[in-house]
């Protein structure tokens, strides 16, 4: 964006870095806008601006996690389409994806790092260090739970030196336990799955007021909902609820971490036997947010 004269005609604006700048008639650029040029409608609009790419920027992120935790199929075309949009190419770049038969299966062996797209498909890196192109005309961006190859994909990532946008990589995941497990912690216990419907690893998070409990809960950008923070899932096309209660008193009241449990889309308790691996593990991913913000006195106890 270039230089937009303002109604003093010794200083002109811009937006550098996402944020508003002045520079004066000499071309020197300054350190802060000038008092002056506080309210000048020059530097209103590109506050306005700012304000508006910084909300799209929000947006497109919002968007493509929604895509990953909610394991959408995108069509190729809408990639494409939004490829030319700096907030968009930002967020998608170097994103693990997956192409999507017509069937709805993905092919997990075709997986690779977007790096384009245009009308002739979608541009990739795979686990070759090949540069090949998608042609199927749906994609998917899989939760890192879901792939095999995640171990082989964070190596070869960093021989890339890819800079994800979106948490998507690195993103830290739990897995149920097998039933032939043992030696397990918690109330999922080896084998037990099916009899369980709650896990109390992340309860008794103490806070002092529920009002602090609900802002974090909100700003890690879960719903809150009757009391509970609540993240939701698709695994297979099935929506899944994960919720953990953090109560519904009085704000200024003290208030502590629930269970984690899981709902279908009609609201009813799952056991933990019928919950699928994404749900699985956003749900330790909230519970566990939600349990590291609680107060710790001074000799590390709750």
């Amino acid at each position: 964006m270039g230089w937009i004269a303002t109604l003093d005609s010794s200083y002109e604006a811009a937006v550098e870095d996402g944020k508003v700048v002045c520079r004066n008639a000499a071309g020197k650029r300054l350190r802060s806008i000038p008092k002056q040029l506080k309210e000048d409608p020059a530097v209103l609009s590109l506050r306005q601006v700012v304000d508006w790419l910084d909300r799209h920027a929000a947006e497109c992120r919002e968007t493509a996690e929604r895509w990953m935790v909610r394991s959408l199929p995108v069509p190729s075309v809408l990639i494409a389409e939004v490829w030319a949009d700096e907030a968009w190419q930002r967020v998608l770049r170097d994103l693990v994806v997956v192409p999507v038969g017509a069937d709805g299966t993905w092919d997990r062996d075709e997986a690779g790092f977007l790096r384009g797209a245009d009308g002739r498909g979608v541009g990739v890196v795979n686990l070759d260090g090949d540069t090949v192109r998608l042609t199927a005309t749906r994609i998917a961006i899989p939760h890192p739970v879901l792939l095999a190859d995640l171990d082989d994909l964070r190596e070869f990532g960093l021989e890339l030196e890819v800079q994800q946008s979106l948490d998507q990589l690195y993103r830290e995941t739990w897995t149920a336990p097998a039933a032939a497990e043992s030696g397990l912690t918690g109330s999922a216990q080896a084998g037990d799955l099916r009899n369980q419907t709650e896990i109390t690893e992340y309860s008794g998070g103490h806070y002092d007021m529920l009002r602090n409990l609900t802002q974090r809960a909100t700003k890690l950008g879960y719903r809150v909902r009757g009391g509970y923070s609540v993240c939701r899932v698709l695994e297979q096309g099935q929506a899944i609820e994960a919720r953990v209660w953090l109560g519904s008193d009085d704000p200024y009241y003290s208030a502590e971490t629930g269970n984690l449990e899981f709902a279908d889309a009609a609201g009813k308790s799952l056991t933990l036997d019928r919950v699928g691996p994404v749900a699985w593990s956003e749900g330790h991913r909230m519970a566990a947010a939600l349990y590291a913000g609680r107060v710790v006195n001074t000799e590390g106890e709750q």
